[in-house]
């Protein structure tokens, strides 16, 4: 779902109720944990975490009016999306977050190649979405962006 937002407080406003406190404490988790330098912000209808222009002049290569995406956060029809475009980037990232998935949560995990897919609002990995968001600073992920664009 994509929700009318202009800024993070308007987006979480129209989350449904049950969602709210979830995305929420999410967000906080992601705020205070995440590298200096990345800028959150509404970014694709979505809670987002970018690389701001001033740190990435040319933004994203597909939209370079676009600062650089790296996080998001999102309230889905049937999930909560935690969307980490390191995790799709990185293969030893992955590895690491596929392996440390099931010490967090006892279901399994439904991810696809950026997205972690949350529909269990009392069984969120926090400590392990704490411990993935801190683990790339804003230049790991313009290096493996540039790195990764020019192939």
């Amino acid at each position: 779902m994509q929700y009318k937002a202009n800024t993070p407080e308007e987006y979480i406003a129209q989350i449904p109720e049950e969602r709210r406190e979830v995305i929420q404490k999410l967000r906080e988790i992601i705020n205070e944990n995440i590298p200096e330098g990345f800028k959150e912000t509404i970014s694709y209808g979505m809670l987002g975490w970018v690389v701001p222009h001033d740190i990435y002049p040319s933004g994203y290569h597909c939209t370079p009016e676009l600062p650089l995406p790296f996080l998001s956060l999102a309230s889905q029809k049937n999930f909560i999306g935690f969307y980490h475009m390191g995790i799709y980037a990185n293969p030893e990232l992955y590895k690491w977050f596929v392996e440390e998935y099931p010490k967090h949560s006892k279901y399994k995990l439904d991810m696809g190649k950026s997205c972690l897919r949350l529909k269990r609002m009392n069984d969120i990995p926090y400590d392990l979405i704490k411990e993935t968001v801190q683990k790339m600073t804003v230049q790991d992920w313009i290096d493996l962006y540039e790195k990764n664009l020019k192939r």
